[in-house]
C-alpha cells in the first residue's frame, strides 16, 4: 500500500500540524490511520492517507452499507429500516429550500435518494465512483455517471436546483475540485446539502479512538461546524441554515460499541446516542449534521 502525505493544510495551506489521535480500520484493512490537526485554522484531516490509486481497495467490504446494500446483520437491518423514514425526511427538507429543478446527488451509493427524487417529480442525476454501486444506481435506467467529467461530456450545460452530498465531502480526494465544479454548476438560486459527522458530537468524545464516525481511512477529512464554513466560504459559498441528523448518533453508537468490545449493547448504545442527542444545545452539536449553503 502507497501512502500519501498532505504537506498543506486543505483549508488554509498551512504547514505546521500536530497529531490528535489514532484509529484502526476496523471495516477492511484492520490497520492504523492517524488524524492531524492544523496549529493554524484548527482543521482535522487524515494524514498521511492511502493514495488515491489504493484508496478504493478500503470501500470492499460487504460491511460498507452504502455500496453494498447488504441487509445481513442487525446493523445492517436497523439501517435499512430507517432509511426508509430518512429518505422522505431529507426530500422535505429538500423542497422547503427549493423548488423542484434538477438534481445532483453528489456520491449518490446504490442510488436509492436519487431514485426516490426521481419518484417525486425531482430530474435527478448522480456522480458515483464506486462501479458496483453505481450499477446498482443504474438498475433501472441510467441515472448515475461515473465522475465529474463523465457529466459533462453528456450534459455540457446542465446546470443544478439543488447539489446533495450525504456523507460524502469527507470521502473526496480532489477536495477543492469538486467545490469548484459545485460552485459552476450550482443555479444563481440553488443550494448545496452536505452532511457529515461532527467530531465535537458528545458521542465522539465519548467513544475517542472507537468512534465509527472517524472511519479510517475513508473519510479524510473531519468537520465541525467551523472549519466546514470556512472551507465553503473559500469557495463561494455562504451557510444558510443546519439541520440536526438525529438517528446518526443511535447507528453511530452500535458500531462503535462493537469497534470497542467486539459485541453490540443494545441497551448502551440506544442511551449512548439519545444521551449525545439531549447534550446537543442546537443542530450543528448533534453527531452528523446538515449544512445547507447558497452561493456567497
Amino acid at each position: 500500500m502507497t501512502m500519501f502525505t498532505l504537506n498543506n493544510c486543505p483549508i488554509c495551506d498551512s504547514n505546521n500540524f500536530k497529531p490528535i489521535i489514532s484509529c484502526k480500520d476496523f471495516t477492511v484493512s484492520l490497520n492504523t490511520f492517524n488524524i492531524v490537526e492544523c496549529k493554524n485554522c484548527s482543521f482535522l484531516f487524515t494524514n498521511p492517507r492511502p493514495s488515491n490509486n489504493d484508496l478504493p481497495s478500503f470501500y470492499k467490504s460487504i460491511n460498507y452499507i452504502s455500496h453494498s446494500d447488504t441487509k445481513k446483520g442487525i446493523i445492517s437491518q436497523i439501517y435499512h429500516l430507517v432509511r426508509k423514514y430518512t429518505l422522505n425526511q431529507k426530500l422535505k427538507l429538500l423542497n422547503s429550500h427549493v423548488d423542484f429543478g434538477n438534481l445532483l446527488d453528489y456520491g449518490c451509493g446504490t442510488g436509492m435518494f436519487l431514485k426516490q427524487a426521481v419518484a417525486k417529480g425531482w430530474s435527478s442525476l448522480g456522480i458515483e465512483p464506486d462501479k458496483g454501486a453505481r450499477e446498482m444506481a443504474n438498475s433501472d435506467k441510467h441515472l448515475a455517471y461515473s465522475n465529474k467529467e463523465e457529466l459533462n461530456t453528456a450534459n455540457p450545460l446542465i446546470t443544478f436546483n439543488a447539489i446533495t452530498l450525504w456523507h460524502v465531502l469527507e470521502h473526496i480526494t480532489d477536495l477543492h475540485e469538486s467545490l469548484n465544479f459545485f460552485k459552476q454548476k450550482l443555479n444563481k438560486n440553488g443550494i448545496l446539502i452536505i452532511a457529515v459527522p461532527n467530531f465535537k458530537s458528545y458521542d465522539s468524545k465519548y467513544y475517542k479512538e472507537f468512534w465509527a464516525a472517524y472511519d479510517l481511512p475513508r473519510h479524510l477529512y473531519h468537520f465541525e461546524s467551523k472549519t466546514i464554513c470556512q472551507l465553503m466560504y473559500k469557495h463561494g459559498f455562504k451557510l444558510k441554515q443546519t439541520y440536526p441528523m438525529r438517528f446518526d448518533s443511535f447507528y453511530v453508537s452500535m458500531l462503535s460499541e462493537k469497534y470497542s468490545f467486539g459485541r453490540i449493547n443494545y441497551l448502551k448504545s440506544f442511551l449512548l446516542g439519545l444521551r449525545s442527542n439531549l447534550k446537543a444545545k442546537n443542530p450543528a452539536d448533534y453527531s452528523s449534521v446538515i449544512y445547507i449553503f447558497n452561493h456567497a
